[in-house]
């Protein structure tokens, strides 16, 4: 049998993943800003790739970390 996860381990991994969340959500919204404020296109493919990039991360990171974190199953 396991050992219980301690609660601080837990609380702490569940902050860890959602400061993930909000950082790519800041970064879309970075990205978006750059977007509307850019007057020519490379200024512009940098927004995008901005607010993609942070897409990407908000979608794939936490859930790598809650695999990476998860229990062995019992026998």
């Amino acid at each position: 049998m396991t050992q219980p996860v301690d609660p601080r381990i837990a609380r702490n991994r569940y902050f860890a993943m959602t400061a993930t969340r909000i950082a790519g959500a800041v970064g879309a919204v970075f990205g978006v800003v750059l977007i509307a404020r850019a007057q020519d296109w490379p200024d512009k493919a940098i927004g995008v790739g901005i607010v993609l990039a942070a897409l990407y991360m908000i979608a794939t990171v936490p859930r790598a970390l809650a695999h990476r974190w998860r229990s062995p199953p019992e026998e």
